[in-house]
């Protein structure tokens, strides 16, 4: 049975009222399993809080600092033009960090081949020194360490579809040939960084507004699926962002609910030739709440559908 990671903090982390990364995208992907059944077919699990450890595998012991220190206790902190720390905002990314990581240590001790980590803040901006994007800490990056400390693993792999670049998982490992970094994204856009960086570890696959299915397809089966093949990854990280949805307010592709089971498809597939099934999703953008929980659940599926159980 594939298991869904989540934290009650993820849904008290709040913003600017009207802001796009509200707790209403949550609510909107619980209710949405709940509805479908797709819950009752998962083994739900709470999240643990990553430890100051966990953090300082990607992110600077001065920046961890910094957020601790101007995190308020009311009201709102803002850290950039557009990420803002509440009451509960640290505790809400650390639970996304804890849900990798926990979803890395139960798929690498055998208890699940498949997790799925309904979380938020997204993660896939944060810098090792930089909240940027709606993101304080990237969970993804301190999990592919995190994994990387088990002697059985040597080779990760971190699967990015979200709209826009993930940035921080590229500049933490753009120097780290144990991991690859494959990041599908809109070009030009949101984050303009790194998406230029030329190295064997990392694929930047930019696409222009307007991409279809189609033509999403073809890129990444061009370039993640070379590269997935010639790494051969032993475990799967997915930066799941569903933001490339035709209806999402944040992107410019025309994604529909059909290219997101493919890419999972993919990646599944990818991953029972290298990984012995073993992927960890996690989520990240994903804007227009109907479409995300539409996403999401067909994500979902894909994860568990050929998920045997052991």
């Amino acid at each position: 049975m594939t298991t869904l990671l989540t934290h009650a903090a993820c849904l008290e982390h709040e913003m600017d009222p009207g802001h796009p990364e509200r707790p209403d995208r949550l609510v909107a992907v619980l209710k949405h399993l709940e509805e479908t059944g797709l819950q009752q077919e998962l083994a739900m699990r709470d999240a643990p809080l990553a430890d100051r450890t966990d953090l300082a595998r990607i992110h600077t012991e001065a920046y961890l600092d910094a957020l601790d220190r101007v995190a308020p206790e009311e009201g709102l902190i803002h850290v950039t033009p557009d990420t803002a720390l509440g009451p509960r905002s640290l505790e809400a990314a650390r639970a996304v960090a804890g849900a990798a990581v926990e979803g890395v240590r139960l798929v690498l001790q055998g208890k699940d081949r498949r997790v799925f980590c309904a979380v938020r803040p997204p993660g896939h901006h944060a810098e090792e020194s930089a909240a940027m994007g709606f993101c304080f800490l990237n969970g993804n990056a301190v999990a592919a360490l995190a994994a990387l400390e088990d002697d059985a693993v040597d080779r990760v792999a971190v699967l990015d579809f979200d709209v826009h670049h993930g940035n921080g998982t590229v500049a933490s490992f753009m120097d780290n040939p144990s991991v690859l970094v494959c990041s599908s994204f809109q070009h030009p856009h949101f984050p303009y960084r790194y998406f230029d960086v030329d190295r064997p570890n990392i694929v930047n696959t930019p696409l222009p507004a307007g991409t279809r299915g189609s033509e999403f397809r073809r890129a990444l089966e061009r370039d993640w699926l070379t590269a997935l093949d010639a790494f051969k990854p032993q475990l799967i990280l997915v930066s799941a962002g569903f933001d490339g949805h035709a209806h999402d307010p944040l992107g410019d592709f025309l994604l529909t609910e059909d290219d997101f089971a493919w890419v999972t498809g993919l990646i599944t597939d990818a991953a029972d030739r290298h990984a012995e099934g073993r992927i960890v999703s996690v989520l990240e953008g994903g804007y227009d709440l109907a479409a995300l929980a539409r996403c999401v659940a067909v994500h979902v599926e894909g994860l568990r559908a050929d998920s045997s159980e052991t």
